[in-house]
């Protein structure tokens, strides 16, 4: 017999899946690390797990107590996943940014959701940071996971995703590129690939309302920057510890508009059926199409699915009340 033993085993390993239509004019190849693969449908299953597993080590968290956390949903379900395993309770403070859809599937999988405003500081106390933080202070028995300054984060993809992309291309990778939210992946990415080949070039690709690509390039963190955006998972109005600035070669921002178009793109072109910020991602790439060369190998990490965004992204009606068709 040919079984896991658990869900949690099932996660990573997700296949690299050439691009042929959406960058057919690109001097390069462009490949597609495709994490909706994963159980739940997202990069962040793998550190979701690595997180809680490093808490259990380090006595953080007990048997049957209660995991808090705030996300845009997807770190959420991997935390729900790993919660129903190991049998704890999961709170999940979200914001009013993010999909229907990323809530319900929260709350299908037992997650208690809590929703705060998302136009609000995020030293606010009600923002879903404080919030999040709160609950967790007033909750016995209780562990609040912080995945942006929790560097379980980036060492998952250190030791697992950076590794499979690695030896999907055959150590042929000359570029990287990926959204950046809480950083963990870029930068556990990104560091495993510089220590194999120190030319391998990191890109960021952020969003207009975010303070990443300013602060990389000037150090500055400009509160000017900080504005509400549509694009989910990408972009911050904090600078979390996993993001490691010295191992980002270049950012890009790319518009809420583009962000979209292109991520309806990848589903009728491709036929991947991806979330918002990997439009985000295959636009950039666009964007930066004069500094890619023939040769190149291109690998772009798609986040999430698009299971998440269909009254969003994919939804007509969505689309052209924010002027996007």
């Amino acid at each position: 017999m040919k079984y896991y033993n658990n869900i949690l085993e099932t996660i990573g390993n997700t296949p690299l899946i050439k691009l042929n239509k959406i960058t057919k004019d690109l001097p390069c190849e462009v490949f597609a690390k495709v994490e909706s693969f994963n159980p739940g449908n997202s990069v962040k299953d793998r550190m979701a797990v690595k997180m809680i597993e490093d808490a259990e080590k380090s006595g953080l968290i007990k048997p049957g107590g209660t995991i808090v956390e705030g996300t845009s949903g997807n770190t959420g379900m991997g935390l729900a996943l790993a919660s129903i395993v190991k049998g704890y309770k999961l709170i999940c403070v979200s914001n009013d940014k993010q999909s229907n859809e990323k809530r319900d599937v929260l709350k299908a999988m037992g997650a208690q959701v809590i929703i705060c405003p998302s136009d609000v500081p995020a030293d606010d106390p009600k923002s879903y940071y404080s919030v999040s933080r709160k609950i967790a202070e007033d909750t016995p028995n209780s562990w609040y996971v912080n995945q942006y300054d929790n560097l379980s984060n980036s060492k998952a993809h250190y030791e697992n995703t950076g590794p499979e992309i690695w030896n999907q291309t055959d150590g042929k990778i000359t570029h990287f590129v990926v959204g950046v939210g809480t950083g963990g992946t870029i930068s556990g990415v990104g560091r495993f690939l510089k220590e194999k080949n120190k030319s391998v070039k990191i890109w960021g690709i952020d969003t207009y309302g975010s303070v990443f690509k300013k602060y990389h390039e000037t150090g500055i963190f400009d509160e000017n920057e900080i504005y509400p955006y549509k694009t989910e998972g990408i972009g911050e109005d904090i600078l979390p510890k996993n993001v490691d600035f010295k191992i980002i070669d270049y950012f890009e921002k790319v518009t809420d508009k583009d962000a979209a178009i292109f991520t309806r793109r990848l589903a009728r072109e491709e036929g991947i059926f991806c979330g918002y910020s990997c439009g985000a991602a295959i636009s950039g790439i666009i964007q930066l199409k004069n500094q890619l060369s023939k040769g190149d190998i291109v690998v772009v990490l798609l986040h999430d699915s698009g299971s998440r965004y269909i009254g969003k992204v994919y939804n007509d009606e969505w689309m052209k009340e924010n002027n996007f068709l």
